[in-house]
């Protein structure tokens, strides 16, 4: 290597490294380490943030585990041993890989290291198969009726405006059409449903599975539904709440949460409203923050927990064969954070500045992420 070469990396890397140190400078306050609360994992020098009314001290960066299986784990280790803290999971991630990836995890670390979330995907996939087959039995004039109601609803919610939206996913639009029609639907034909079976007993059989892969007896913070769309998935199924409840005697669950890709202030404001939510995983980011900021205040007044997820995908894909990047998304998060930082440690450190924020879930699908992104959890500086 030429002496140019090596100047030209040590210049860079002294640039990155100062961009660094200033983004976090402008990152919110994280909690002082003589806050009361659950501590785990608490490494010198990583930023905790209080998890609303759980009293879990979580890192500012969280794990996500999509990626997460069997043969792709080791990472979560090293992040574990960088001071990471909380760990996500849900049965519907590699059907069911993601859970097992994590009893590699489990069984390599001790339990009580780290805070544990998993979910109940099959509530919401199964509440709209439901709707799905007693529309299709309907006649056409009556489905017409119902999908324009549907539509009128997510229209006044401004459910479906492209900077609220994302897109995050294929197929994110289809399910939160299907999500308002089935709102739409419960108040005349939803004495079709058996509810304590497919409302209440179906969390019951999801969860004894997601104990059984991940091989251990209890999680810190189950989250139902996985994914909900519509306010009334939270607010009018009152069978969520009696499943958790006696999970929570048991001893196997302790808070409950709620995750939404759509619609995520609607979906704060409804667990704030029905008053049994302690966390909720809601996409956040820089493009979707005039419709969701006034939300995430509110929750962390009412004692919710806020984690922010998608919070660097409107601004960078990164799959390969996924649609290019937006340059306008992009530039509003390289003007708001300026400097040589790749593109998603700048959103992830734009949504830090928000005080309202517990953490940002990152997937950190490989070593090499954990060592972009778990710094960005670094404490500030004192003065």
């Amino acid at each position: 290597m030429t002496r140019g070469v090596s100047s030209r990396r040590e210049f860079l890397e002294a640039a990155s490294a100062a961009a660094l140190s200033a983004a976090i400078s402008r990152k919110a306050n994280a909690a002082p380490r003589a806050r009361a609360g659950e501590w785990r994992n608490r490494r010198d020098g990583v930023a905790y943030r209080q998890l609303g009314r759980t009293g879990f001290m979580v890192s500012e960066i969280v794990m996500g585990g999509n990626t997460i299986s069997p043969a792709n784990y080791e990472h979560v280790l090293l992040a574990l041993d960088l001071g990471l803290n909380y760990l996500d999971t849900a049965p519907a991630y590699g059907r069911g890989q993601s859970e097992l990836g994590y009893a590699r995890v489990i069984a390599a670390r001790k339990r009580d290291m780290f805070f544990l979330n998993t979910k109940i995907s099959v509530w919401d996939v199964n509440r709209g198969k439901l709707y799905q087959d007693i529309f299709a039995s309907l006649s056409e004039p009556e489905q017409k009726k119902l999908r324009h109601r549907a539509t009128e609803e997510l229209e006044r919610r401004r459910a479906l405006d492209r900077d609220y939206i994302g897109p995050y996913f294929k197929g994110q639009e289809a399910e939160l059409h299907a999500a308002a029609l089935a709102d739409v639907m419960a108040k005349r034909y939803g004495r079709r449903i058996d509810r304590e079976r497919n409302y209440k007993q179906i969390i019951f059989q999801s969860f004894e599975e997601s104990l059984k892969r991940l091989g251990t007896d209890h999680v810190d913070l189950l989250m139902c539904p996985h994914g909900a769309c519509t306010p009334s998935e939270l607010l009018d199924h009152p069978e969520i709440f009696e499943a958790f409840e006696t999970l929570k005697k048991q001893g196997r669950v302790r808070h409950l949460g709620v995750s939404a890709h759509n619609d995520p202030a609607g979906i704060l404001e409804a667990a704030v409203q029905a008053k049994v939510y302690s966390a909720a995983m809601v996409a956040y980011n820089i493009v979707n923050r005039g419709y969701t900021e006034r939300a995430v205040e509110r929750a962390r007044k009412a004692g919710l927990g806020v984690i922010a997820m998608k919070v660097a995908r409107p601004v960078f894909n990164g799959r390969k064969d996924g649609p290019p990047d937006d340059p306008a998304r992009a530039a509003l998060v390289h003007d708001a954070v300026p400097g040589p930082l790749k593109t998603p440690q700048k959103a992830y450190l734009w949504a830090l500045r928000n005080p309202n924020l517990s953490a940002c879930v990152s997937e950190l699908i490989t070593a090499e992420m954990v060592k972009d992104n778990l710094p960005l959890a670094a404490e500030k500086k004192r003065s």
